[in-house]
């Protein structure tokens, strides 16, 4: 990939490796419709000044079908079902099931006839970056409740559906625009259910992670996501995937102090390694490359 390429994925790894935590966290005090709501309205808010002012909402309305199928894909569905399933699964476990995303993405791309070729070496680093992932969190699926783990399969293959539909049917969009109307949309909807029975009381650490979840990992992390599979293509930008469960237990380890197991150690090769050789270009498109800059 090109520098800027790499300087986006590992932003997003570390911005999109701290969802599961908050998630966790949040979950304790707000039910999962009223997460997402209150992770998507001040995203909304924050964005929507910026996307009126440059006009690009009012180059949605022909495409607003396919904007529909990608807020759902994206947002509005996962978030719901991968807040559900955290009130049950460790945050690690989700990560873990979570990082099914380049693989689906692979078969998905695939059927769609998309010019994101799946050769050995990239296949390759696709298995040996699940295979890091299931080092680090472990293979043991049995402590977590069925239902959970359906949810979270399912947020996995909407996250693998949300880059195919952007790049196949929303790509000469401004990327400000079809990000601040998903968001609008989902708060919108959300609405009925978030401001429900809301808690009398919420605790710091609650605000702090929702916040968090809100500015962070939601309206800085999509702007960068769009940058990176312009850059990059669908299927190469959802392999932080892989690194997002290890960017989650690196800062439990520097910031929290947990231990740093073993699986950590042999995980932590096995996902750097898979990630660089399933974004890396064949001998061949290399070759193409060099010669259409020349």
């Amino acid at each position: 990939m090109s520098r800027k390429g790499w300087l986006l994925f590992c932003a997003l790894c570390v911005i999109w490796g701290i969802p599961y935590l908050l998630i966790r966290i949040a979950v304790r005090e707000l039910s999962p419709a009223q997460l997402v709501f209150f992770r998507t309205l001040p995203a909304a808010l924050l964005l929507l000044p910026f996307a009126l002012h440059r006009g690009e909402l009012r180059t949605l309305v022909s495409r607003w079908r396919w904007l529909l199928a990608y807020t759902l894909a994206e947002i509005a569905l996962p978030w719901l079902l991968l807040s559900h399933a955290e009130v049950q699964l460790p945050s690690s476990m989700a990560g873990l099931l979570v990082a099914a995303v380049p693989l689906i993405g692979a078969v998905l791309y695939r059927l769609a006839g998309t010019e994101e070729r799946l050769d050995r070496r990239r296949l390759c680093g696709l298995v040996v970056g699940f295979a890091g992932v299931a080092a680090l969190v472990g293979f043991d699926v049995s402590g977590g409740h069925p239902r959970a783990v359906v949810e979270v399969i399912v947020v996995a293959l909407c996250y693998a559906t949300g880059p195919l539909i952007i790049s196949r049917r929303l790509a000469h969009l401004p990327a400000l625009g079809v990000v601040t109307a998903s968001l609008v949309i989902t708060a919108v909807a959300y609405a009925p259910l978030g401001l429900r029975h809301l808690p009398a009381t919420v605790s710091g650490e609650t605000i702090a992670a929702v916040a968090t979840l809100a500015l962070v990992c939601t309206a800085l992390a999509f702007m960068l996501f769009f940058a990176l599979i312009a850059e990059v293509g669908p299927a190469r930008a959802t392999v932080i995937t892989y690194v997002n469960p290890l960017v989650a237990v690196l800062l439990g380890v520097a910031i929290l102090g947990e231990p740093l197991t073993a699986g950590i150690a042999v995980a932590l090769p096995l996902i750097v390694g898979g990630s660089v050789l399933a974004t890396s270009r064949s001998p061949q498109q290399r070759r193409a490359s060099t010669a259409a800059t020349r």
